[in-house]
């Protein structure tokens, strides 16, 4: 006798496969970094890690930095760029080319409880950054080669790469297994409300006296997104591993304004991370005059809008240039 199933399940011979009319809801997940849905809570509590990636034009297609989910952009020496690309839930399979380490980049890691993926760096950052009290994860290219190779497609030192298996497999063999970070705010929907009656679809950063290293953004309307091009010309290009090249293109654009001055040995550039400061903020076309604020080198960075509330960014990639205050940010 087949027994009869009821409205919400089916009979399957002399049984019944009843389901919940209110089943539970799948729990969902979203990144720390960019506020996107993720597959796992295995994922939101991955080790982070960040990348040193260099910006000198034989660095140039860079690969790796359209998968960060937060990349800090700054001077680090001679008027020369340099990235910080922060990942967590996902990293891509090339990733590079990976340069020497700062202080500054060392204070703005930090809280994200991150390895730091570089090659070496200056001396000041070399100290802290190998000192196990100062608490940073060190994963330096000198003392973990196997982990990172030389593309012989570009000379030195503008040719060290490395990517997601190796990098995952060198914070474990660290026991790096999880990172707990609080993060940006980030919209609950896909685009943050509307906090700005002022239309921004241009802007220029003008980071150094050097058009090489000086970008412009134009927003894309259809996307969402800011298309990221050197002011000396040409779209800011991103290679991945089969050498597709796309143009970088963050969610949301931040100018930080910053204490900017040339460290003691002359040559290296030292920037100041902790206080606060105007921050240019630039999402849905628009933009936002605000400051951002840091009370320690261990705290995040908060940005907050003129009325002194916390802005609430749009999901996705998040791009932070610190501008000297002697330079400029323009925008129509």
């Amino acid at each position: 006798m087949v027994l009869l199933a009821p409205r919400t399940g089916e009979a399957v011979g002399n049984e019944v496969d009843l389901e919940p009319e209110n089943p539970e809801p799948k729990p969902r997940y979203h990144s720390r970094l960019t506020g996107l849905e993720i597959e796992s809570k295995d994922l939101l509590d991955k080790a982070a890690t960040c990348v040193m990636i260099e910006n000198s034009p034989n660095a140039r297609p860079q690969s790796g930095l359209r998968d960060a989910g937060v990349v800090y952009e700054a001077v680090a020496e001679g008027g020369i760029t340099r990235f910080l690309a922060v990942y967590q839930d996902s990293m891509p399979e090339l990733i590079g080319p990976v340069r020497s380490v700062r202080m500054y980049y060392l204070e703005w890691a930090r809280p994200y409880k991150c390895s730091i993926a570089h090659v070496g760096g200056a001396d000041d950052a070399l100290a802290v950054i190998r000192n196990p009290s100062n608490g940073y994860r060190d994963i330096d290219q000198f003392f973990n080669s196997k982990y990172y190779w030389r593309s012989s497609d570009r000379y030195a030192p503008h040719n060290v790469y490395t990517n997601e298996k190796n990098l995952d497999e060198l914070n474990a063999s660290k026991g790096y297994t999880s990172s707990d970070f609080k993060g940006l705010a980030r919209a609950v929907d896909m685009k943050a409300p509307t906090r700005s009656a002022k239309k921004a679809s241009s802007i220029d950063i003008k980071i150094s006296y050097g058009a090489l290293w000086n970008s412009a953004y134009a927003y894309d309307a259809k996307t969402n997104t800011y298309l990221r091009s050197h002011q000396s010309g040409g779209a800011h290009m991103d290679k991945d591993k089969n050498s597709v090249l796309k143009q970088n293109a963050p969610s949301v654009v931040v100018a930080m304004m910053v204490d900017e001055r040339l460290s003691s040995n002359g040559r290296h550039t030292n920037i100041t991370t902790t206080g606060s400061g105007t921050a240019h903020i630039f999402q849905n076309g628009e933009y936002i005059a605000g400051t951002w604020s840091r009370a320690g080198t261990t705290d995040e960075l908060v940005f907050y809008d003129a009325n002194k509330k916390p802005v609430v960014f749009n999901r996705g990639q998040i791009w932070i240039t610190a501008v000297s205050k002697n330079r400029s940010v323009t925008w129509k």
